[in-house]
């Protein structure tokens, strides 16, 4: 279900209306926050929303090469560059050394939602088999010059999809329990992560992927009970990163970003922001164009309009610039500071 990005020069479609995202109200920072200009390493986890590819045996972001490995854009499943990529080389305010652990594909703990193939990686293996190994203590693949600390850095996770995906079929009586024990989980690597030094958390919620082809084709019953799911998977986002917070008050500094809105609000009305507003089908995919394309602006004549035109590259992913959006708007709300009080 992953497809190869590749590089190519970007372009922003024009005459959009500057509708400015709505903006949660900042709370006071720690001493750990000095500023989204003095970050210099992010640690990321997720699924294939926001995997690059990237492998932690292999070489390490630099100066020179702040993706580490696959070259910029890396494998992405938006035909271009995702969030991620646009974070690091669009929207960073300082040179930005960026560890993507995330594998596409990943549920949180894959013994409690299996993923499609057994060789997935959950976000619970990226934080103990590739994380705390390979980033923590004298581990020799750890960032050097300086080593990261708390303060110049941020961890961020946008997991939820195919936890969400992958069990909502069950119905509301099983995703109460199920997702109770996913989110036990969840939080217990949060822990781990802020035992390891950890202090900037950023928290992605899951997007209304139940508006994707995927789901729409399953029928309306289908819909009706993934967007509960997502409303109840939300919920708990919120309150896993509100409970970080009252945990640590005085060293944490945390925030939620809320794709389900900025997806929603592009969905119902591109032209909302500059880098969507090219959009022209939110709601279909072009079989030609689903498994990636040469450039992130191929056009197809039985497709009807170019593939960075569709919203959705395949069945549940969706193209490059949704992706822009959400970098932008992560990145001006770690500007802003801390959201989760």
């Amino acid at each position: 279900m992953i497809s190869l990005a590749i590089a190519a020069s970007m372009c922003l479609a024009l005459g959009a209306r500057a509708i400015p995202y709505a903006k949660k109200e900042a709370c006071a920072s720690t001493a750990e926050w000095t500023g989204w200009k003095d970050i210099k390493h992010a640690f990321i986890f997720g699924d294939s929303y926001t995997q690059t590819g990237f492998n932690f045996t292999q070489s390490a972001p630099s100066a020179s090469n702040p993706f580490g490995n696959p070259a910029y854009p890396g494998w992405t499943s938006s035909n271009g560059p995702n969030w991620v990529g646009f974070l690091t080389v669009k929207y960073n305010a300082s040179l930005l050394q960026t560890y993507n652990l995330a594998y596409g594909g990943a549920t949180v703990d894959s013994a409690l939602v299996q993923p499609y193939m057994p060789t997935v990686l959950s976000v619970k293996q990226q934080v103990q088999d590739e994380f705390i190994p390979g980033y923590t203590g004298g581990s020799p693949k750890a960032p050097s010059a300086p080593k990261w600390t708390g303060t110049d850095s941020v961890f961020a996770f946008w997991i939820g999809i195919n936890d969400v995906g992958n069990s909502y079929g069950a119905g509301p009586g099983s995703s109460g329990p199920l997702y109770t024990k996913i989110f036990d989980v969840y939080s217990g690597l949060v822990d781990q992560l802020y035992t390891s030094g950890a202090r900037n958390f950023v928290f992605i919620n899951v997007p209304p992927v139940d508006r994707s082809p995927l789901t729409v084709g399953q029928g309306n019953s289908s819909v009706a009970t993934e967007k509960a799911a997502i409303a109840d998977w939300n919920k708990r986002v919120a309150d896993t990163a509100a409970a970080l917070k009252a945990n640590h008050t005085d060293e944490v500094n945390v925030w939620v970003y809320d794709s389900s809105k900025s997806f929603g609000d592009v969905m119902d009305d591109p032209s909302i922001y500059e880098e969507t507003a090219g959009l022209k089908n939110t709601t279909a995919y072009c079989n030609a164009y689903q498994n990636g394309t040469p450039e992130i602006d191929t056009f197809t004549p039985s497709c009807g309009i170019a593939v960075d035109e569709y919203f959705w590259l395949n069945n549940l992913h969706p193209t490059y610039p949704i992706h822009d959006v959400v970098a932008k708007q992560v990145a001006e709300a770690l500007v802003a500071g801390p959201d989760v009080c």
